[in-house]
């Protein structure tokens, strides 16, 4: 007989698990409501990080004296509030509940993945999302690929299978014996950089091409990098393109690009994390033009379609190129390493244990189409548009580029002032703005100048939200 105070049971019986679950339920979507309506003051209640850490210590040291519902509140009302219209920073979309509650299911089925066996409707669910997103960038039916835990993984991940492809040896088995390099913009993603230092190719492994006036790289400086690169006894291997730059939402000629890869036999990889997800908006899809010719493309579920975080897609254009990456042994997983499963992730993913990320993307496909994601889209590039026009008629206020997006670098003009002073003056700005928690925007560094930035990913946020921000930092200017 199990003892009435054993833990185990209490922590698994299933009507704690209704009422814990109905009562966080109910306190997520009053918050919710109140997130969204904006009667929540502040998008982010800001605490200086150890007295942040002190409280949550205090808390554990306390034990067992408080309900699951108590808990969850003082996390809700501790964190930023990405559904809050004032909420400008960093790229994450807000989560539609939908995707929230799929990610509850994922939690708790707790399928690895890593196999087939593991996860069996999951491993599907991420293949038919997969090949959504490969239709919807205009890749034929060979296109394949997997899912991953964001950006940078599945950077990493594409920048391997291009070393596998058009290495002149093979690494994986031997180790590396040329000096490789790849070209990219010097406003892509530092999550490259990384992965090129990652890979051993050290410093001069990323050869960074000039960004012109918009911030989009200098695609007829190709062939001069390219050559100088050779002339240094690299063996560049690859280029990536943009879309878009994380400084400024620019995006780079992607079809030029294409082109040139394809004239000089290199690896296309597209990093779109954020900006592939146009692919869903018709009418902004000409920012992705030769998207479709890439060897590779990275996109995020998290950053622009409404999908909690991580769930990144990494696509082939040619679906069997997903083997390269990784091919060994593990004769209890799989019985040959090089059979082209692509029921088992493993195989194409550094993750054995993964996610059901599929389930997430797939859940809003599946109850609302893509129209959700195409309305969405629509209405978070006019934030944009509209942002920057506010700034160019708001006295005392200048663009750092045209936005060709939902991201907007602009800052506090320093008409008369010193460069340093200006970068001074606009980090104070958002210093004072960030503490004071009713806006939540971020800063940029663009060529030695310091820009505010917000990404306008919340479609609740209004024309008077943006007005509000910019008188806002009017009123903090004058205290500085």
């Amino acid at each position: 007989m199990q003892h009435k105070d054993d833990l185990i049971r209490q922590a698994f019986d299933a009507e704690h698990f209704r009422r814990n679950g109905h009562e966080l339920i109910d306190l997520l979507a009053n918050f919710l409501h109140s997130a969204t309506s904006g009667e929540l003051p502040h998008a982010l209640p800001w605490q200086e990080p150890q007295d942040q850490y002190r409280y949550w210590e205090e808390g554990l040291e306390k034990g067992g004296d408080t309900t699951p519902q108590a808990l969850f509140a003082e996390v809700l009302e501790s964190s930023i509030r990405i559904h809050h219209p004032r909420y400008m920073g960093h790229q994450v979309s807000p989560s539609a509940p939908l995707a929230a509650l799929a990610g509850l299911a994922d939690g708790f089925l707790n399928n690895g993945m890593g196999v087939y066996e593991m996860g069996a409707a999951g491993t599907a669910i991420e293949r038919v999302v997969v090949k959504a997103v490969a239709k919807k960038m205009g890749f034929g039916q060979e296109a394949d690929g997997v899912m991953t835990s964001g950006g940078s993984l599945a950077n990493l991940t594409a920048l391997l299978a291009a070393r596998s492809a058009r290495s002149p040896s093979p690494a994986w088995q031997e180790g590396q014996k040329e000096r490789l390099a790849v070209l990219v913009s010097e406003e892509a993603h530092y999550c490259v950089d990384r992965a090129v230092r990652i890979m051993g190719w050290g410093e001069g492994g990323i050869i960074k091409v000039p960004a012109d006036e918009t911030y989009r790289m200098r695609t007829e400086l190709l062939p001069e990098y390219l050559e100088r690169a050779r002339r240094d006894g690299r063996h560049v291997i690859a280029v990536v393109g943009s879309a878009c730059t994380t400084s400024t939402g620019s995006f780079d000629r992607l079809d030029v690009i294409a082109d040139f890869c394809r004239g000089h036999g290199l690896w296309f990889h597209v990093d779109g994390a954020h900006g592939g997800a146009l692919a869903f908006s018709p009418p902004h899809r000409h920012l992705l033009a030769g998207i479709e010719r890439a060897d590779s493309v990275v996109m995020d579920f998290h950053k622009m379609l409404l999908t909690p975080v991580v769930a990144t897609a990494l696509i082939f254009r040619d679906g069997s190129q997903a083997f390269r990456t990784f091919s060994q042994r593990a004769q209890y997983l799989w019985n040959q390493e090089s059979d082209e499963e692509w029921f088992n992730l493993a195989k194409r993913t550094f993750e054995c244990t993964k996610l059901m990320m599929g389930l997430k993307a797939y859940t809003l496909l599946r109850i609302y189409g893509p129209e959700l994601w195409e309305q969405y889209l629509g209405r978070v590039m006019e934030h944009g548009r509209r942002f920057a026009a506010l700034v160019r008629e708001t006295e005392g206020f200048e663009l750092a580029a045209e936005p060709q997006c939902n991201i907007v670098c602009f800052r506090y003009k320093a008409d008369g002032m010193p460069e340093e002073a200006a970068n001074v003056l606009n980090g104070a700005i958002r210093r004072a703005i960030v503490e004071e928690g009713r806006f939540y925007i971020v800063k940029t560094d663009l060529r030695g100048r310091v820009f505010l930035r917000v990404t306008l990913s919340n479609p609740f946020t209004a024309p008077g939200d943006m007005q509000a921000l910019l008188a806002r930092i009017q009123d903090i200017r004058k205290t500085l």
